[in-house]
């Protein structure tokens, strides 16, 4: 099922190395445009990657502005706490199960676009997103990556100043302004990585490395995630999962974003995201 997934131009297109493929085009009209269509039937997708030559391309990979590869999720969760550094920095215990919270998905937005800070408070957290890619309910961990349409990197900006105005905290709000869900580059197929649990994770703010980790260093894991929410409710084609964060997030010592301020998330395997603070 090798594939990666673009969206160009809110079209569904394919890329093989630095070339773009339009799908619907390379398809003979088999998929629409709807890149939502396309993250459903992801199975597809490598019979079509198999077949293309370079004279079919319709662009360049750098000519091109990406959005988000999921641009509409049905469901978007977030997990908290779920590196033992993150926890240590935030000096709260690991907790027993994971912790679940809805990070709306109105606040999904482009690897390249600004991010709206609207705060003095805003923080940055990169993390690992899995998009299912089918009807999942009831899974067992040892067959949840089956599920599992692809992954990609994604920026749980969160507003530390509207997140703690409550208590208990308001998670679901001050994770979810507008424009604070970026994802991207590409949507990548788990066949393109050596091992999806264990892969390189970073975030720089201007040209400072903050976060630093593997991913094989979450407390619950991404088939434990899939298997534990999926045992609660019925995740779908598209529902996205935001699997936590690395330890250096800016609030443990008070190094808030500010406008101007550039943040770059990078995850091996996958690719990176550039966004600007405004």
């Amino acid at each position: 099922m090798t594939f990666k997934l673009a969206n160009v131009n809110d079209r569904a297109n394919l890329v093989v190395e630095d070339l773009v493929f339009d799908l619907e085009k390379v398809s003979n009209g088999n998929f629409s445009s709807d890149v939502m269509d396309a993250v459903a039937r992801h199975q597809e997708l490598h019979v079509i990657t198999e077949s293309l030559s370079a004279e079919s391309a319709d662009w360049a990979l750098p000519e091109v502005e990406l959005s988000a590869p999921v641009p509409h999720p049905r469901n978007s969760f977030g997990v908290g706490l779920n590196y033992r550094d993150h926890a240590a920095e935030s000096s709260m215990e690991l907790p027993p199960v994971p912790v679940i919270f809805a990070k709306y998905p109105s606040c999904i937005n482009g690897p390249f676009n600004a991010i709206d800070l609207r705060t003095d408070t805003a923080d940055y957290e990169a993390e690992l997103v899995v998009v299912i890619g089918s009807t999942t309910r009831d899974v067992n961990p040892s067959r949840a990556w089956e599920h599992v349409a692809g992954i990609t990197c994604g920026q749980d900006i969160s507003d530390r100043g509207l997140q703690m105005a409550a208590k208990p905290p308001h998670f679901g709000l001050g994770k979810s302004r507008d424009t604070y869900g970026p994802l991207g580059p590409l949507l990548v197929s788990t066949d393109l990585v050596a091992n999806p649990d264990d892969l390189k994770i970073t975030c720089s703010v201007n040209g400072e490395i903050r976060q630093a980790d593997r991913t094989s260093n979450m407390v619950f894991d991404v088939s434990y995630l899939i298997s534990y929410i999926s045992n609660v409710l019925t995740l779908e084609a598209g529902d996205i999962i935001f699997t936590g964060t690395p330890a250096g997030v800016g609030a443990a010592n008070g190094r808030f974003l500010k406008p101007g301020d550039e943040i770059v998330t990078e995850i091996e395997n996958i690719g990176f995201m550039r966004n600007n603070c405004v």
